[in-house]
């Protein structure tokens, strides 16, 4: 049986197309642009997110990037002696148990970290608005949000709610109403 090579048509798929460099990818090939736009095959050069800078890698910019260590993992210590408190403070204040930043398999746990780095997120965004970090931290632990019903910004991240807070953030930053 004779095999029959397909023609690539116009804007699909094919040759220098962008399909083509998306496919080299799926299939695991090493690509790098070099000058004209042309793609390189055969470099061991590391992918694009893999180049970012910290503050980019991780959602949340320049706060959060402060505290990830060399694994990517938030350094709770440092979170808790940069803001004054205490692990324990720290601890209930993302909603967790004191008990959880005692050991090092359960400050390392998925759900540890994805908590604290919402609350460096958030406080992080407001920082600039409310005039430092201990202001900052003050909105996030007292300031009643009137879109969730009076519930602060520290309650909604506690209930897993950080996202809507991201949101309603983003909302008031573009000039939305609060």
């Amino acid at each position: 049986m004779r095999q029959v090579k397909a023609t690539p048509q116009p804007g699909k798929r094919g040759k220098g197309g962008k399909g083509a460099e998306s496919m080299k990818k799926m299939r695991g090939e090493n690509t790098r642009k070099v000058a004209g736009g042309r793609s390189h095959r055969g470099t061991t050069e590391a992918p694009d997110w893999m180049n970012q800078p910290k503050a980019e890698a991780v959602r949340g910019g320049r706060l959060v990037a402060r505290f990830i260590d060399d694994r990517g993992l938030v350094v709770v210590d440092d979170v808790a002696e940069w803001f004054r408190m205490s692990k324990v403070q720290l601890a209930e204040t993302v909603g967790l148990r004191p008990e959880t930043f005692q050991r090092v398999r359960r400050v390392a746990a998925h759900k540890t970290q994805s908590r604290v780095k919402e609350m460096l997120e958030i406080v992080g965004r407001v920082a600039d608005w409310a005039g430092g970090k201990d202001q900052a931290m003050a909105w996030y632990r007292a300031e009643p949000i009137p879109a969730f019903g009076g519930r602060t910004a520290e309650c909604l991240v506690k209930e897993g709610r950080a996202a809507a807070v991201r949101d309603y953030l983003d909302h008031v930053a573009v000039g939305g109403f609060a």
